[in-house]
């Protein structure tokens, strides 16, 4: 009502910083994989085999690992990193099928069209399920460093602020030049922006992990079915 009347909004709270808002919030380990039916291309895939009367309980089986994504403190688990290759992005799960995907006992005269709609259809819902545990594993592994590069880079900033004012001190007293005070400056500013950088890229990741994990809703996960 204020803003509409131009007057300056009151009892606002205090103006808090993005760090300090609780967006990086702690992820609780043990995490399980089938948070990952919560996203959207899973389930749109899982849509398309449903139309093709394919047996989703089978395709979860056969190709979405059940593994626990996360470790202690909110790491990759072992499982995670278990199903690529070291320092690589190459899928190593193989995939088992111990009940049919589709049920092959209504064929039509549009087999072949068919056919070649479902293999599209599993294929695509392979990748997707591989992009997923590979955006969860990165996400993971940069969650784990960037909060020591901005420890880092405080007291980087800690150490140039410092540099700045010494460099003052020294002018002041005639002992260096002021493109001392220059350098010492340029070097600060340098250094606050990478923080910021860095900042924004821990929320970032936040972002994208809260994306990777399907939104992270434990209640809100799909049932698995047994058969379509």
């Amino acid at each position: 009502m204020q803003q509409l009347v131009g007057q300056w909004p009151s009892g606002l709270p205090a103006p808090r910083q993005l760090g300090d808002q609780g967006i990086v919030t702690a992820i609780a380990p043990g995490l399980p994989s089938d948070l990952l039916l919560n996203r959207p291309d899973l389930r749109a895939d899982e849509a398309r085999l449903r139309g093709g009367n394919a047996n989703i309980g089978a395709a979860r089986a056969a190709f979405l690992p059940q593994i626990t994504l996360t470790g202690s403190y909110g790491t990759a688990s072992s499982q995670l990193s278990d199903l690529f290759a070291a320092g690589t992005t190459s899928w190593l799960f193989v995939p088992r099928l111990t009940l049919p995907l589709f049920d092959y006992g209504e064929r039509r005269a549009n087999l072949d069209l068919a056919w070649t709609r479902r293999h599209t259809a599993v294929t695509r819902y392979k990748s997707d399920v591989q992009q997923a545990f590979r955006e969860v594993r990165d996400g993971l592994t940069v969650r784990k460093w960037l909060p020591l590069q901005v420890e880092a880079l405080k007291y980087t900033v800690a150490a140039e602020h410092a540099r700045v004012q010494l460099a003052g001190h020294q002018y002041d007293n005639g002992s260096v030049a002021f493109i001392e005070v220059l350098d010492a400056q340029r070097a600060l500013f340098t250094e606050q922006q990478r923080l910021v950088q860095m900042r924004r890229a821990k929320l970032t990741n936040a972002v994208d992990l809260y994306r990777a994990l399907g939104g992270g809703r434990v209640d809100n996960l799909m049932p698995t079915e047994a058969s379509t």
